[in-house]
């Protein structure tokens, strides 16, 4: 345009459309700027959201610790100081962090030539707002930055290089930001994770920097291997100790606009507008407050707040020790909730006349050991807890122990047989205990309701062991049996619904090896192939499977009635044994 042989009014009209673009990638860069600044207001709000959070957290220990008076609380009093002092070394950390960003922050407008000075909170035509208090960053109103699209001074103050310089290796303010956000992250950890409180064990975590990985899957994989090896308390501090430590992580080298190994910092920063930088530094400060507000909910984690102080739970599930088969049982299952340094008072009527023992563990319970008597037992008592105020809150309970007879039974010596290859079905129940169990020898024994046994030995006899489970895990025989053991019985040979020596229907077209009623084993066999002899056929016929031929039954049925049929069969049963079966049947 407006070149060439154009006339004077094409080159004016040219001009026109020159300016017009130009004037619309303008609107655009604003309405892109805008955005940015948007963002950034977002980002603040949370930041402020987060900050609230981690107080929140705080205050409440802080309040506990105030209004816990009572001489006999001492131990968590001491307790919760000790806390506190941890949530204040997570407060100056972050503080430290937060101060250096908005310190960068100011740098960056500063060089741009804004105006960081005056102060003057929701006033839409002051830049700054509200100055840094605490962990709390400066509030700032970006709409009113002049140079929204100045891209020299981010990169010339955080990667310390001009515009279309190098991104790889960081000179400037970037590279002090990114040694101080990794040791930050380092230095949460260890403050969430290394500790040792009211005498018990001391545990430690000292992270190392881990910043080139590939899925977020492996960069997991990788801090949850360097937690497990560490001093932790994996119990209680693993999972929040990998969650800190994987937000605050960035990848250090990048590929970017298809340049490799760009620094983070730079690939951050490059070619980005002002108001696009602080947006991204605010967003750093995002993730130090997400970071200090789960910290501190930790350490808030091991102390309580209410009228009442909970600090640990455990499962728990109860209910009758001793069933019979048939029985319906039912268990309380839950998951209770105990404060480790105020125990309870656990009292048992007439305990000395019982000769009861009552201890407490430290995990929030009182544990009674009773000799059993020769009836049934109906226990009762009160359990109580101080609250807050050291006043004891007292319960009822009550228990019932149901005594039996100790005692085993395995019935029927006469039937007294193991059968090979076959899956003897054995109940067997010790009576007076939580559980039951059954052992051998010359046997190998699976389930349990009721139990498989299938002798392994060559030999004539194997033996069968009952014994007992009490609550503990021990065992105690109750009952030993010598079992004989032999071959499974032959079975019979039916055609249809006739057994061997009857008389059969001559349209039938299946044959049957199996037991009769006097053998109730629930052994199955099958037929392999059959052989036929016929009244008048020249030779026997022969066949596979179970079904006789359309042919055989046309033969049998034009032999005449009166006449005898004979089969030779081979079967197989659940041993595995092959066996020959003949059968005659009348027609």
């Amino acid at each position: 345009m407006a070149g060439g042989k154009e006339t004077p009014r094409q080159k004016m009209i040219g001009m026109m459309y020159l300016v017009l673009t130009a004037l619309l990638a303008l609107n655009v860069s604003k309405a892109v700027l805008d955005a940015f600044v948007a963002i950034e207001e977002n980002i603040q709000k949370a930041n402020i959201v987060q900050v609230e959070r981690g107080d929140g957290y705080y205050d409440a220990v802080q309040e506990e610790y105030s209004a816990t008076s009572d001489p006999d609380q001492q131990a968590k009093k001491e307790k919760l100081k000790y806390v506190l002092e941890q949530m204040d070394k997570i407060n100056a950390e972050t503080e430290e962090m937060i101060k250096y960003i908005d310190e960068l922050k100011m740098k960056i407008l500063d060089g741009a030539g804004e105006n960081t000075a005056e102060f003057s909170n929701d006033d839409e035509k002051t830049m700054m707002w509200l100055e840094r208090d605490g962990v709390r960053p400066t509030r700032m109103n970006l709409m009113q930055v002049q140079a929204k699209d100045n891209y020299d001074i981010p990169m010339q103050i955080v990667v310390g290089t001009n515009e279309g310089g190098e991104i790889t290796s960081i000179k400037g303010e970037g590279a002090i930001l990114w040694e101080k956000f990794n040791q930050f992250r380092l230095n949460i950890v260890k403050l969430a994770g290394s500790y040792q409180m009211n005498g018990s064990p001391a545990f430690s975590v000292e992270p190392t920097a881990i910043n080139e990985y590939g899925t977020n899957a492996e960069l997991k994989a990788m801090v949850t291997d360097m937690i497990k090896k560490s001093k932790a308390n994996l119990t209680e501090d693993e999972e929040t100790l990998v969650d800190l430590y994987i937000m605050l992580t960035r990848k250090e080298l990048n590929t970017h606009h298809e340049t490799e190994d760009v620094h983070w910092v730079g690939m951050t920063f490059d070619h980005s507008p002002l108001v696009a930088a602080i947006a991204s530094l605010s967003s750093m400060q995002q993730d130090i407050l997400g970071a200090r507000a789960i910290a501190l909910r930790h350490w808030k984690s091991k102390v309580t707040v209410g009228e009442y102080s909970f600090n640990k739970i455990m499962p728990l599930a109860y209910g009758p020790a001793v069933a019979n088969a048939g029985d319906t049982v039912e268990l309380q299952v839950m998951m209770v909730a105990f404060d480790s340094d105020n125990q309870p008072k656990v009292e048992l009527a007439r305990a000395d006349e019982l000769g009861a023992n009552i201890s407490y563990p430290g995990n929030g319970q009182g544990i009674i050991k009773i000799k059993a008597g020769a009836t049934t037992m109906d226990l009762s008592g009160t359990v109580a807890i101080k609250n807050k105020s050291g006043s004891w809150k007292p319960g009822d309970w009550n228990h019932t122990v149901t005594i039996m007879e100790p005692q085993g039974s395995i019935e029927l010596p006469e039937m007294n047989v193991l059968y090979r290859g076959y899956n003897n079905q054995v109940s067997a129940t010790a009576s007076g205990y939580p559980g039951t169990g059954l052992t051998g020898s010359g046997v190998n024994i699976s389930g349990g309701g009721p139990y498989v046994v299938r002798p392994t030995t060559t030999g004539r006899t194997a033996t069968l062991i009952v014994s007992g489970r009490t609550a503990d895990g021990k065992s105690v025989q109750l009952k030993r049996v010598e079992f004989r053991v032999r071959n499974l019985p032959t079975p019979e040979l039916y055609w249809g619904g006739s057994v061997n020596g009857t008389r059969a229907n001559p349209s039938e077209a299946r044959l049957f090896a199996r037991y009769g009623d006097e053998i109730t084993l629930n052994a199955k066999f099958d037929v392999l192939d059959w052989e036929c002899s016929i009244p008048g056929a020249v030779r026997p016929i022969k066949g596979t499977g179970n079904t006789l031929s359309s042919q055989v039954i046309s033969l049998i049925r034009g032999s005449g009635s009166g006449g005898q049929i004979s089969f030779i069969c081979t079967v197989i049963g659940p041993d595995g044994t092959r066996r020959k079966k003949t059968g005659v049947f009348k027609i």
